[in-house]
């Protein structure tokens, strides 16, 4: 009898088996139908069905308990026998699970049979499918009543027996739709070598499956190398304005912002562990009870720990852990200069207290002012209120973690209303968090799929390419983007001046490319205007048409301008390089032999080219991450911004999880590659714009001091 059960094996047979699950009148036949046609392939009918119907004709009775192995049996012989002759794909209208959970749903029984054959037959998928859909009427239907209850123990089931499912709800149109979508994803997937659970882990992180093959594919075969072809400088690439020019630009902004939305976009949600990492390594490494931390520092040669220690008292933190630190130790003020240096650091580390590296910089006391301390979430509220403002209003937004958008909105309900009054200003505050489809799937030094304790594929955050997703979601005409850590105490009208340069710039060029938009949408062009475009092109967006293009007829040169000029439009302060760690301004070549000014990493570049690496190390900027951003066409309608990425850019990384070596994919940075088909300026703003607070010691610097 058990044999009567037995599936065919879905190995053996290389068919990918989906079953049809849910109660009565949920549209499994229907869908089952539809799914076999697109796939040109065997769907499984209800045994059940006709069995019932015979059994109602000849004696005009209704099923019993009695019926339940009779229905599984013939199940199991139709599904068997379609497998062998199905294409590809099995599309199966029911199953044993089906019949196991009508039969303790209506009999409160199931033969111990029936309920072991249901756990065993084993699927690629489950589509229960939704009771959204309207109650059909038939002879063999029980009622439309209590359908949401019944719907709860199907699901349950599948929960219970930990079998893959996806609920599909929506039209019949919708459902076929979504149900071909996925099953083309999880073939996919299959190819890839992951399991049923594996792809319902993905499905659920929103990552759409060739995002993964396509990150497979960048761990074996490595990320395409840019193609410097020359560092962009002063004149050539980069341009300079005098301080009037600035003045005069800022003037240009201030004059026609007020029919503008803007907003200010600053990424703030990173941790503030490498701010304080030589820091842990210390409270790590130090032999508290044998040697004393001047040791240490000889030692290690801990030249950031020296100045921490020397400069202690000015960090605007220290008030603060030196009163918590009296609290907790009596005789605190007769303890030796080392041990009190090292209770220091450990409170400031300690998750019991400060947990200074574990939080993210913007809540981090960064500035000292004679009434207040201020962290940067304040100070960037200051700078909002000061630049990005029009029509007495201002939006900032801060894309954070989850976990912490409490803490954000705690500073800035304890400071927004003293900043508005001042300034006259009212600030509208908003948050996002990383979408988590932009997640990339670890791998193992020898690119294979890295798992953790649990079997459970390992997902990391795509890094800060990923919040190009945020800043599409975002209803702005400009928009400032700036780093979190990059604020300064003091000298806010001067850093104002500079931004509101940045941006009168931007509306300069932008009103000029709208302008010949529009008239390239006209019926009749003069020959003339296409020379003065292609002019405006070369000297003021650094643009050289192709070869060819004077060439071609009239249409076509039309329609390739306006594909040049209908991009978003970025305008990027620069600084003179000072040998800080980061990206610059280059001139790029692609694989389609274009050139164009390219913000680019290290880690982008072939260093075993030396060609290539003379190139980059003759760099004379550095990118602060000052950027304006336009982000609507000359219709006034938003850019997707997801379509000027260059997707074949990003970085790869080596992490440690639990002790093991692992490789992560991060997407093209938000400034690299994510904007690499935007139009692009370069501006040389000064040095004052640029303080960023990559350790801890840098808050001891001339700009973050009083």
């Amino acid at each position: 009898m058990e044999e009567n059960l037995r599936q065919l094996s879905n190995g053996a047979t290389k068919i990918i088996k989906i079953a049809l699950f849910g109660p009565e009148s949920t549209g499994k036949t229907t869908l089952a139908r539809q799914l076999a046609d697109y796939y040109k392939t065997e769907w499984v009918p209800e045994f059940a069905r006709d069995y019932l119907q015979e059994k109602w004709d000849s004696s005009q009775q209704i099923c019993t308990v009695d019926d339940m192995l009779p229905i599984a049996y013939g199940q199991t012989k139709l599904e068997n026998e379609r497998t062998l002759i199905a294409n590809k794909y099995l599309f199966c209208d029911t199953n044993l699970m089906v019949t196991k959970v009508f039969s303790e749903v209506y009999y409160d029984y199931c033969d111990p049979l029936l309920h072991e054959a249901a756990c065993e037959h084993e699927y690629d998928l489950f589509f229960l499918t939704d009771i959204d859909v309207p109650w059909e009427r038939d002879d063999l239907r029980d009622k439309a009543e209590g359908r949401e209850s019944v719907f709860a123990v199907f699901k349950q089931s599948l929960i219970d027996n930990n079998k893959p499912f996806i609920t599909l709800s929506g039209d019949k149109d919708l459902r076929l739709k979504k149900a071909i979508s996925i099953i083309d994803d999880l073939t996919l997937a299959r190819e890839l070598g992951f399991s049923s659970v594996d792809f319902l882990q993905i499905y659920e992180h929103r990552i759409p499956i060739k995002n993964i093959q396509k990150q497979l594919n960048f761990f074996k075969n490595g990320i395409f190398k840019v193609n410097l072809v020359r560092p962009a400088t002063l004149s050539n690439g980069v341009l300079k304005l005098s301080e009037k020019g600035f003045k005069e630009y800022a003037s240009f902004f201030d004059a026609h912002k007020s029919n503008l939305k803007l907003n200010k976009f600053v990424p703030a949600s990173g941790a503030a562990s490498r701010m304080f990492k030589f820091l842990t390594e210390f409270i790590n490494d130090f032999d508290f009870e044998n040697e004393s931390i001047n040791a240490y520092i000889n030692r290690k040669k801990a030249n950031k720990l020296s100045i921490f220690i020397v400069g202690m008292e000015k960090f605007p933190f220290f008030e603060t852990i030196d009163k918590q630190l009296k609290a907790e130790f009596t005789d605190f003020d007769t303890l030796d200069r080392s041990f009190k240096n090292y209770y220091f650091i450990k409170l400031l580390l300690s998750a019991d207290y400060f947990n200074f590296a574990n939080k993210p910089k913007g809540i981090l006391p960064f500035h000292k002012y004679k009434t207040h301390i201020a962290t940067p979430v304040e100070e960037h509220l200051q700078e909002c209120a000061q630049y990005s403002s029009a029509n007495n209003g201002s939006h900032l937004h801060f894309t954070i973690s989850e976990s912490h958008q409490k803490h954000f909105e705690e500073i800035v309900d304890s400071v927004k209303s003293e900043i508005e009054k001042k300034s006259a200003v009212a600030i509208h505050v908003s948050y996002s968090y990383q979408n988590k489809g932009t997640d990339t799937l670890a791998v193992s030094m020898k690119n294979k799929p890295f798992r953790d304790e649990n079997g459970q594929l390992v997902f990391r955050p795509g890094g800060h390419g990923a919040l190009i997703e945020n800043l599409n979601n975002l209803d702005a005409d400009i928009v400032f983007i700036k780093n979190i850590d990059n604020v300064i105490q003091n000298n806010v009208e001067k850093i104002s001046l500079y931004k509101k340069g940045l941006a009168g710039i931007l509306l300069t060029i932008q009103q000029q490319v709208f302008r010949y938009l529009n008239v390239l949408d006209a019926a009749s062009i003069e020959p003339e205007l296409i020379d003065e475009i292609v002019l405006f092109l070369k000297e003021k967006l650094n643009i050289t048409m192709k070869d060819g293009f004077h060439a071609e007829n009239l249409e076509s040169k039309i329609s390739e301008l306006q594909t040049i000029l209908n991009k978003p439009i970025r305008v990027c302060g620069m600084v003179k390089n000072e040998g800080e760690p980061g990206g610059g301004p280059f001139w790029v070549r692609n694989d389609q032999g274009s050139v164009s000014l390219q913000i680019v990493e290290s880690s982008q570049v072939d260093l075993s080219n030396e060609d290539q690496k003379i190139i980059l190390n003759a760099a004379t900027h550095f990118n602060p991450v000052d950027l304006v951003c336009g982000i609507k066409n000359y219709k006034k309608e938003k850019f997707d911004l997801r379509e000027f990425v260059d997707h074949n850019s990003g970085f790869i990384v080596e992490k440690n999880v639990s002790g093991k070596s692992i490789k992560g994919y991060e997407l093209p940075g938000l400034w690299n590659g994510t904007m690499a088909n935007w139009l692009t300026v370069f501006v040389q703003v000064p040095l004052l714009t640029f303080n960023p607070v990559k350790t801890v010691n840098d808050l001891l610097k001339p700009a973050h001091q009083s």
